[in-house]
């Protein structure tokens, strides 16, 4: 069974840096995208990044470039999302998703239709 346990998110004034964790088991990570999605309060959840874990490729969304840097740890079965430069619309719950779909290409790979494993989420709240 695949379990994608997510850490890392707090509050913080805007500016400041968050870096968040996910932490895999129960699948072959090399062979997986993973990718980080958040949902703002009332709104839809959203693709931010994601990465082939085994090529190292990634893709970002447009509110996340720049300013995000999404990594792995491919020993310790892990990605990892440096959040730097936050801005209260950053607030949301982020999750982590796995999946075996797509290759963390292009925008699309950030389609939430491609991921079939989730994370339960981690809270960032990002005052001005």
């Amino acid at each position: 069974e695949v379990q994608l346990v997510e850490s890392g998110g707090g509050s913080v004034q805007a500016g400041r840096s968050l870096r968040l964790s996910c932490a895999a088991s129960g699948l072959a990570f090399d062979e997986y995208v993973i990718a980080w999605f958040r949902q703002a309060p009332g709104k839809e959840r959203e693709g931010v990044s994601c990465i082939k874990t085994f090529l190292g490729n990634t893709v970002y969304a447009d509110s996340a470039k720049g300013r995000f840097i999404v990594s792995s740890d491919n020993a310790e079965n892990t990605v990892y999302l440096q959040m730097n430069s936050l801005k209260p619309e950053d607030t949301g719950v982020y999750f982590c998703a796995a999946s075996l779909l797509g290759g963390c290409n292009y925008d699309t790979d950030l389609g939430e239709d491609l991921y079939h494993s989730w994370g339960q989420g981690t809270q960032v709240t990002v005052s001005s």
